[in-house]
């Protein structure tokens, strides 16, 4: 890290902290997200060679900061594209067997539902633990990619990598189990 902008930056932090969150709260819609985004810019310009060169310090931490908050915007809508072409491929049986009562399913489909299961399980105790672990946040717990991103000291991309691999894994899994 370059300590020589320490100065610069938390002059920056002092002076807008409180402006550049409620500037990308109005754009991301959530507080979490815009505090998540801040704090990475003011990062980011840590890595700068000077910032004493800047003609405009705040208007480039903006900048930064504005860009980072559509970039988050965009993986949120090619992830959530991805998630719905997904959904799509899911075989009808199998949407509707989650309108089906218990009683209404066979005891031979019962048992073929606990064998994929415990073989879902199995897969997910073989996957690294990294990506384990954000997909069970992000499925179990609900948690944003940004909080999975913060608890594991990972990038938001890497999160967002380690769950489509899963989901990839998982669907591969099920469709051998199918056929």
């Amino acid at each position: 890290m370059n300590y020589k902008n320490k100065d610069v930056v938390d002059k920056l932090v002092k002076e807008h902290s409180s402006a550049l969150v409620r500037f990308l709260t109005r754009r991301m819609k959530s507080r979490e997200d815009a505090e998540d985004i801040a704090q990475a810019a003011y990062l980011r310009l840590y890595t700068l060679d000077d910032l004493n060169r800047l003609s405009n310090a705040k208007a480039f931490l903006f900048q930064v900061a504005a860009n980072m908050s559509i970039d988050q915007l965009r993986r949120e809508v090619l992830h959530k594209n991805y998630l719905d072409k997904e959904i799509s491929k899911v075989p009808k049986d199998l949407s509707a067997m989650a309108t089906m009562t218990p009683e209404a399913i066979s005891l031979e489909r019962e048992i073929e539902a606990k064998e994929t299961l415990h073989l879902i399980h199995s897969r997910l105790e073989d996957l690294p633990q990294n990506a384990r672990q954000a997909f069970i946040l992000s499925r179990n717990k609900g948690w944003t990619y940004n909080q999975i991103a913060t608890q594991l000291g990972v990038s938001v991309s890497s999160v967002e990598k380690y769950i489509l691999s899963v989901l990839k894994e998982l669907r591969e899994l099920v469709a051998d189990v199918e056929s």
